[in-house]
């Protein structure tokens, strides 16, 4: 039986690895404090762009619901992480990212908001990681919570995986347009995930502040 060529198993494994990349991320910016330094917005659009070259529109769509119910999970999971913290958010003295300045302005809105915030955090891209963990230190409501965290990733992940695969679809029209546009947010992406973790370590080895942020006060409707 003859075997595959590099070729062939690179355009096989190719879509593979997206859903396997953007799953990863996804979750983990939506859940962990890591996800505070990592690429999500461009990463999405970068795998429509991809799927674009390998796939249908029904796999950029199926990418699209799948990863949507990974960020409500991961929210879920920021959440749980947020109940646990004992009513205090912890900054980094001297950090770039968690710093107290960023953590009171997430809470700032959080306050003002509450269920709304929750919604539009999503297109911000450090609020997208502190706003679950506010939400669950402040003991917001967990099914407002729910709801507001499916809204807001249905506003958000297929957004931004279909603006790519529908858009690459104009760069198609000239034929090296798309490759090269493929080329270059796959180097941006990768580069911004390692700078990102390099970021990331650098923020854990700076000294944690010994005054905590005090979690939000929600509106009184987001307790219920």
């Amino acid at each position: 039986m003859p075997q595959a060529s590099p070729l062939t198993q690179l355009e096989t494994a190719g879509p593979l690895l997206v859903w396997v990349v953007v799953l990863a991320f996804v979750f983990v910016e939506c859940a962990f404090l890591v996800g505070l330094f990592l690429p999500g917005d461009s990463l999405l659009v970068t795998a429509g762009i991809v799927l674009a070259a390998n796939s249908s529109a029904p796999a950029a769509w199926a990418l699209a619901v799948v990863a949507t119910l990974v960020a409500i999970l991961g929210n879920q999971v920021g959440y749980r992480i947020g109940r646990r913290a004992s009513g205090r958010v912890l900054t980094r003295s001297g950090g770039r990212v968690l710093t107290r300045r960023n953590v009171e302005r997430a809470s700032a809105l959080m306050q003002r908001h509450g269920f709304w915030a929750v919604v539009a955090a999503r297109w911000i891209p450090w609020v997208r990681t502190l706003a679950p963990m506010l939400a669950g230190a402040a003991a917001m409501d967990a099914r407002r919570y729910t709801l507001a965290s499916a809204i807001g990733a249905i506003a958000w992940v297929p957004t931004l995986v279909l603006l790519g695969f529908y858009g690459a679809g104009f760069l198609d029209r000239v034929p090296w347009l798309l490759p090269t546009v493929i080329t270059v947010f796959t180097v941006l992406v990768v580069l911004g995930t390692v700078v990102g973790l390099v970021r990331y370590r650098q923020e854990l080895r700076r000294p944690v502040e010994t005054d905590p942020v005090g979690v939000p006060t929600l509106p009184g409707h987001d307790y219920l």
